[in-house]
């Protein structure tokens, strides 16, 4: 049975962000405790140039993080210039509603990352989740998008920006690689220490997109979520991924629901991930895939947001942005 009764701690209570040196010149901004809408950021420095990927949920947050880049700029004694580049990795408000608050950047990001948050503008959704504080916000997409790969320099650092044909977490998502570094920013491909979330891209899309990032063969990882990690992080991912497959394939054969699947499935070892509630949004989209549904297809977000409260014991889902 699936339990949800995870102790959490008030904002408060959190550490404080922090910015870790993951190579020369090339920095991620960790957010504890990278649950829902406090995602991880990162930076590179040029002489000129400041290369951001993704932005915060908040104004309060994205600003502290604009703070940062600051301060290691005042640190290092160069020029404390903005941010010139922004990516973004996907189009999700944790990764994009502080876009607005970098005015000067150049907002780099997939098509479909522009087209959904021109669709769906600064979402504050404070129903299905617990209640933020989220400051003045404004939609800001990307302006400058590519299908498949573009390539960044920072002086002359080479960020390869790549999306993998297919739907993953969602059907938008784009990683920055640095291979002089071997350090690869996955956005949400890749939690550390949480449940991955294909609500809104493909279950199997997920498989493509983690043997892509495993292609790379990155040493150094920094996630959407969670700390900075190595490569077998994808491991975890892509047995949890089996797992959610195997549970739809059961439940769909003894004629069971979502939500009825998730409250009889037994996690073991995916226990310790954080937000096991998304287990049941997981379900609708591995439902929908056994049905034939394609990488990316539409299915009913809002009924899956809505089991995952009712999984949740019927309260509002827990954040702490």
């Amino acid at each position: 049975m699936t339990s949800t009764n995870h102790d959490h701690p008030r904002a408060d209570e959190l550490p404080p962000p922090r910015t870790q040196e993951v190579a020369e010149r090339v920095y991620a901004y960790i957010q504890p405790d990278g649950g829902w809408w406090i995602n991880n950021t990162g930076f590179v420095l040029g002489e000129r140039t400041v290369l951001c990927i993704d932005s915060c949920a908040t104004e309060r947050r994205t600003r502290a993080f604009l703070e940062a880049i600051d301060a290691v700029q005042r640190q290092q004694g160069r020029r404390r210039d903005g941010a010139r580049m922004l990516v973004n990795t996907h189009q999700h408000g944790d990764h994009t509603n502080g876009n607005c608050l970098l005015p000067d950047a150049t907002i780099i990001g997939h098509p479909r990352c522009r087209e959904a948050i021109q669709a769906m503008g600064i979402l504050r959704p404070d129903g299905l989740w617990e209640p933020v504080e989220w400051g003045e916000l404004e939609p800001a997409p990307p302006f400058v998008t590519f299908e498949r790969r573009l390539d960044l320099y920072v002086d002359d650092l080479l960020v390869e920006l790549h999306h993998f044909g297919t739907a993953a977490h969602t059907t938008n998502d784009v990683v920055a690689w640095i291979p002089e570094h071997r350090v690869l920013f996955t956005g949400d491909l890749v939690f550390n220490g949480g449940t991955p979330f294909v609500v809104m891209g493909s279950v199997a899309g997920s498989f493509v997109a983690l043997d892509c990032l495993m292609e790379l063969d990155p040493a150094v990882i920094v996630p959407g979520h969670g700390e900075v990690c190595g490569p077998e992080v994808m491991d975890m991912a892509g047995e949890y991924l089996r797992f959610l497959q195997q549970i739809a394939d059961e439940a769909k054969k003894a004629g069971l629901t979502p939500l009825e699947a998730a409250r009889h499935a037994e996690l073991g070892r995916f226990a310790t991930l954080t937000h096991p509630e998304r287990l049941v949004g997981n379900l609708h989209r591995a439902f929908a895939e056994c049905e034939g549904a394609r990488p990316g297809d539409p299915i009913d977000v809002a009924a899956a947001l809505l089991d995952m409260v009712t999984l949740n014991d019927g309260k509002p889902l827990t954040c702490q942005a």
